[in-house]
C-alpha cells in the first residue's frame, strides 16, 4: 500500500550555460568544502580546467582528480568509497556520461554525501535522476537502482557541444521515450499528486525533441551554442530526469520511469550483436514498439519519420537484432523494474507480436524510401 500522506520529495536544482561552473561556489556553500572530482577519462580531461576556474579564489579544496573504473558496477563504486579522497571529501563531484556518473551517484547515495554532476554529454538524464542504472562486469544489465538525485547539476553546454556526436544523437532517442513509457506504464493506478506531477512533466519531453531534434543536431555538430541545442540539452537532461525522480520511489512501490522502450533495451544487452548498440540508440527503436504497443499508429509513423531523418533506427535490423533474439531478450528484460511493474494490457506473447509488426514495418518503411 502506498502512502499518500507522509513523504519525502527530494529535487534537485540546476544551472546551464557556457559558464555555468561559476555556480559552484555558492550551489556548495551550506555542504561543505572539500570536494573529490570523479568522472571518465575524457570527461575530466575537458572539464578540469572548468572546474577548478569555477572554483577559483573560493574555499573549495579540491581533493583529488579520480577516474570512475569506466564501467558502471557495484564493485566500481565501493572502489571509490574505498579510496581516501572519496572519504574525506564533503561533496561528490561527478563528471561525464550516464555510467561515470551513475558510478559516483551510488556510491554518494550509500555514503549518504552530497552530490553535484556536471554532465559532459547530453546522452541521458542520469545527472538529474534519482537511480542508477548498474551493470555487471562485462557490460550486461543488472538492474535499476534507487540512489538520492544530485543536490545540484551543472551543465555546461559549451562542453556539452564539443562532446561526440553518437552520444547526443543516442541522448535525442533515450528522451524520445519519456512520455510514452511513463503515460503508458501508469494507466492501472490512482495518480496522487506527486505520480500526477511527474506524468505531467513527461507529457513536455515529446515536443521539444521533434520540433527542435534536427535542428538541434545540426547545430551541435557546428558547435553552435543555438537556442534549439539548449531546448534539447535540457530535455534530455532536466525534463526526462524531473519526471523519472516523480515516478519511481525508493522501494518501488510504483515504478513508470520505463517501460516496454526500456524493455528492448535491457534485453539488447544480452543480443549477439545489439550490445554493441548505444542506450538511447536502441531505446529509440523501443519507443517505436512502446507506442505500437499502445495502438497509436499515426505517432509511430511520426516517430518513424523522425528517426529515419537523424539517422535513428526504425527496426531491428538496424541494431543488428534477430527475431529469434526475442526469447534471450526476455529473459534480461522480464527482470527489470520496468516489467515487474507492467500495466495488465502488457504479456510476453503480445510484446513479441508487436516487436515483429514493428520489424516489418520498419523494414517496409527503409524499403519504400529508398525507392523514393
Amino acid at each position: 500500500m502506498i502512502n499518500t500522506t507522509s513523504y519525502t520529495v527530494n529535487l534537485s536544482s540546476y544551472s546551464i550555460g557556457a559558464d555555468a561552473y561559476k555556480q559552484i561556489p555558492h550551489a556548495a556553500r551550506f555542504l561543505g568544502k572539500k570536494v573529490a572530482v570523479i568522472g571518465g577519462k575524457t570527461a575530466l580531461s575537458k572539464a578540469k580546467d572548468a572546474i577548478i576556474e569555477g572554483v577559483a579564489g573560493s574555499d573549495i579544496k579540491i581533493l583529488d582528480f579520480i577516474w570512475y573504473g569506466g564501467e558502471c558496477t557495484h564493485e566500481n563504486s565501493h572502489m571509490l568509497m574505498d579510496l581516501p579522497a572519496v572519504q574525506e571529501a564533503d561533496i561528490l563531484f561527478a563528471v561525464g556520461g550516464g555510467r561515470a556518473i551513475d558510478t559516483v551517484k551510488y556510491a554518494a547515495h550509500l555514503m549518504d554525501k552530497p552530490l553535484f554532476t556536471f554532465p559532459t554529454v547530453g546522452s541521458n538524464c542520469a545527472a538529474f535522476s534519482a537511480q542508477a542504472i548498474m551493470y555487471y562486469p562485462g557490460g550486461s544489465y543488472r538492474g535499476n537502482f534507487p540512489t538520492k538525485p544530485c543536490n545540484h547539476c551543472f551543465i555546461n553546454s559549451a562542453i556539452i557541444a564539443d562532446s561526440p556526436e553518437p552520444l547526443f544523437w543516442a541522448g535525442i532517442g533515450d528522451a524520445l521515450s519519456k512520455e510514452f513509457e511513463v503515460v503508458f506504464a501508469s494507466q492501472d493506478d490512482q495518480l496522487f499528486h506527486t505520480t500526477l506531477l511527474g506524468q505531467q512533466i513527461s507529457r513536455v519531453c515529446t515536443a521539444p525533441i521533434l520540433d527542435n531534434g534536427k535542428k538541434a543536431l545540426e547545430d551541435f555538430r557546428a558547435h553552435r551554442n543555438s537556442f534549439e541545442l539548449i531546448q534539447v540539452i535540457l530535455d534530455i537532461i532536466i525534463s526526462t530526469g524531473l519526471a523519472s525522480n516523480l515516478t519511481t520511489t525508493e522501494d518501488n512501490a510504483y515504478y513508470y520511469n520505463s517501460m516496454l522502450a526500456h524493455c528492448v533495451y535491457y534485453g539488447s544487452t544480452v543480443t549477439k550483436k545489439g550490445h554493441n548498440h548505444l542506450h538511447g540508440e536502441v531505446v529509440a527503436l523501443g519507443t517505436l514498439v512502446q507506442v505500437a504497443y499502445a495502438g497509436d499508429m499515426d505517432m509511430v509513423k511520426r516517430l518513424m519519420d523522425f528517426n529515419y531523418s537523424i539517422g535513428l533506427p526504425v527496426c531491428f535490423d538496424d541494431v543488428e537484432i534477430e527475431e529469434d533474439e526475442f526469447e534471450t531478450m526476455y529473459e534480461k528484460f522480464k527482470t527489470s523494474a520496468g516489467w515487474k511493474h507492467k500495466p495488465k494490457c502488457v504479456n510476453k506473447e503480445r510484446f513479441f507480436e508487436v516487436m515483429k509488426e514493428v520489424n516489418a514495418l520498419g523494414r517496409a518503411y527503409k524499403a519504400e524510401k529508398a525507392q523514393a
